[in-house]
């Protein structure tokens, strides 16, 4: 028996064998490329709420200390942006020389099943004028 014309043979059929195994592969991966988008995306959320949360203290410390008490929600919650206003919770706390104005805004969850990602919280503490 020649091995010359055995081995193109057997190489045919082992690559008609093999065909869409790459696919297989990729469809047991992407299960796992998804949830590191999406954790991806989470934590771009959660950096995003945090930041919102520091623009919205400092705004609120900033009215409050310029003017009467009870300012620090309104202004801090116009200067967010609109899905961070609506689950923002801002206290106002100080002295008669100073004013603290404290953000808290409610982390969305975009992973699936995991509800649940907390609380971002800034505070920004200024003298009153």
């Amino acid at each position: 028996m020649n091995t010359c014309t055995d081995t193109p043979a057997r190489a045919g059929s082992a690559a008609r064998r093999d065909r869409g195994q790459v696919a297989i592969e990729y469809l047991g991966f992407l299960p796992l490329l998804l949830l590191v988008a999406l954790l991806a995306i989470q934590l771009g959320l959660a950096a995003y709420a945090a930041n919102q949360a520091g623009t919205g203290a400092r705004a609120g410390a900033r009215m409050a200390s310029k003017s009467s008490p009870g300012d620090c929600a309104r202004a801090g919650k116009d200067a967010m942006s609109g899905w961070t206003a609506g689950r923002a919770d801002l206290t106002e706390t100080g002295s008669f020389s100073e004013v603290t104005c404290t953000a808290s805004i409610e982390v969305p969850s975009v992973v699936p099943g995991i509800d649940n990602f907390g609380h971002a919280v800034r505070s920004a503490t200024m003298r009153r004028e």
